[in-house]
């Protein structure tokens, strides 16, 4: 998940940054209103955090122009304001959520996971296909009901797999996961990534491939995995069909 944090206040931003790290969440800042309209309007982010009270040009505005501008990223309005009015004028403008200063840790990363869960059109927080299940809340992953260890980096694979399954995602849409801008490796990177994560979901499996490589574009969770033997069975077939 990437989150984008619009929010002058350094001390709150680090706080918000430090939560989001320790549940693997990349989080960009941006202190101004205009940093933070430009930022949101190049980059794909999986929900935007804006506090009202910024430097230049108030939250409400940003949301606006976003807005406008037909960004459909989810919003969560971060903010010391807490009266009704605000909070009305927050939602009616198109923010998905509003939550008070002072908040808890723990709401604020069960009210981001909720809203991006909704935005993926997903209303649980554990997602299934197959024998897989990815739960979003606890970033475990089980198969056939038996917890299968993935590394950090192989989990937010499969999450981004997993909330758009059926769609091929492309080899810079991980990194952008995976990095947000921030010392990206080489693109190879994610083809080690997710053969190493293939091989977990196999073996723990049965032998089932869940990941298909789209060739010349990048990665897909199937809607209906093959165990590994098809896989080599077509491979023949098209293999003696050349030869014919």
């Amino acid at each position: 998940m990437r989150v984008l944090l619009v929010e002058d206040d350094t001390l709150v931003a680090r706080s918000v940054v430090l939560t989001l790290a320790k549940e693997g969440i990349v989080c960009d800042t941006a202190e101004f209103g205009e940093e933070g309209l430009e930022i949101g309007k190049i980059y794909d982010y999986d929900i935007i955090i804006l506090d009202l009270v910024l430097p230049d040009i108030d939250g409400f505005e940003v949301l606006l122009r976003l807005r406008a501008a037909k960004i459909k990223i989810p919003i969560l309005i971060l903010s010391g304001l807490s009266g009704a009015d605000q909070k009305i004028k927050g939602l009616g403008f198109g923010a998905d959520d509003y939550l008070t200063k002072p908040f808890n840790d723990g709401e604020l990363l069960a009210r981001i996971q909720a809203i991006v869960r909704r935005s993926k059109g997903h209303s649980e927080s554990v997602l299934r296909f197959d024998k897989v299940s990815v739960n979003l809340d606890t970033r475990t992953v089980e198969v056939d009901g038996q917890p299968v260890h993935l590394t950090s980096k192989e989990y937010a694979i499969l999450e981004l797999l997993a909330m758009r399954k059926g769609t091929v995602l492309t080899k810079e849409m991980f990194l952008n996961h995976l990095y947000g801008g921030i010392d990206e490796p080489e693109l190879k990177i994610i083809d080690v990534f997710v053969c190493k994560l293939r091989k977990k979901l196999a073996e723990a499996s049965d032998g089932t491939n869940y990941i298909e490589t789209v060739w010349g574009r990048g990665y897909m969770l199937k809607e209906y995995p093959v165990k590994s033997d098809d896989i080599a069975v077509e491979l023949d077939k098209i293999e003696n069909q050349k030869a014919n």
